[in-house]
């Protein structure tokens, strides 16, 4: 069974951003640390108008790792453009709140560096 941020990821991929949206709690913050700038902010449509806004390419998170404690859920992946570039990699953590639903996302993103060594010969499992 697949945990939250997992199916969120899946979703976003899939296009099907309101659905991805549906899966947080209508006032949900959250906070995007990215190389350009923090990017701050509340509520599904203010993540809805995140997510459409970004360019339109062929983005894929490809899960790394996964693990949840409690309430937080994590994970650690890399993100591909067109199906083979890798753009860098990113963490997440969610919040899950009574309901079930995302009430605190965080994400940061960097181009170069991942916590898994790219040496590593156990890049893929979870």
């Amino acid at each position: 069974m697949s945990s939250v941020i997992e199916t969120y990821y899946a979703t976003v991929d899939s296009g099907r951003l309101e659905d991805a949206v549906a899966l947080l709690a209508e006032n949900v913050e959250f906070a995007m640390v990215l190389p350009t700038g923090a990017n701050y902010g509340s509520g599904r449509a203010s993540m809805l108008d995140y997510l459409s806004g970004r360019p339109p390419v062929d983005r894929k998170h490809k899960v790394l790792r996964v693990a949840a404690e409690g309430d937080l859920h994590f994970l650690h992946g890399s993100v591909t453009e067109n199906g083979t570039k890798t753009t860098g990699y990113f963490v997440g953590v969610m919040h899950v709140d009574s309901a079930g639903l995302v009430d605190r996302y965080q994400v940061t993103f960097d181009a170069e560096f991942s916590l898994i060594p790219p040496d590593s010969s156990v890049e893929g499992v979870r």
